[in-house]
């Protein structure tokens, strides 16, 4: 019964357009009345030992890193590299964005903020050269999946946080993964 009340609470508060942190805090202090059990003291204490975890700090810094490697035009320098090794293989655009995908990956660990550098780089050139646009976009966002396998990932270090596991050997083994995703793209 205590349960069907805090998935209620927690379903209701959700539907009416409130966000996961807020209505998982209603639903709990709901439940804890519910039970007779409520301390304004745990609920603070909880909210403020959720928020206070070291780990947890690399997730804003990675998307802050992708950022100023955007701004700073680090993503155009990968390009280049990528279009210098395997450009001027036969379909080499698509190559280029395979690798700039896999090296942007083991520095800002999203795959959002990679997909969204890549795609104002390389859709461009690629229409340019004569590729379909909605092809060249998917090649890309497909590409962009490498982001969260290849370490640093922001995926590996919230599992690592939460699930308890070592952040090292996540990241060690999400390399062959993620090499192996580029070679299969590709």
């Amino acid at each position: 019964m205590t349960i069907l009340i805090f998935v209620g609470a927690l379903l209701g508060t959700m539907a009416i357009g409130m966000p996961i942190a807020y209505a998982l805090l209603i639903s709990g202090i709901a439940l804890m009345i519910y039970m007779d059990m409520f301390d304004a003291q745990i609920v603070a204490q909880n909210i403020i030992n959720g928020a206070d975890s070291f780990p947890l700090l690399a997730v804003p810094f990675f998307m802050l890193a992708g950022e100023i490697m955007n701004t700073g035009g680090l993503s155009k320098r990968i390009v280049n590299v990528a279009l210098a090794l395997v450009g001027h293989v036969k379909g080499g655009l698509g190559y280029v964005a395979i690798l700039a995908a896999c090296i942007l990956s083991a520095l800002s660990g999203s795959a959002v903020a990679d997909a969204a550098a890549l795609s104002a780089l390389l859709v461009p050139m690629m229409v340019q050269a004569g590729h379909n646009k909605a092809l060249s976009g998917g090649l890309i966002a497909a590409s962009g999946v490498i982001g969260p396998v290849i370490p640093p990932s922001i995926g590996f270090v919230i599992f690592g946080v939460v699930g308890g596991v070592s952040i090292t050997k996540l990241f060690l083994a999400g390399l062959v993964p993620g090499i192996l995703i580029g070679l299969g793209l590709a």
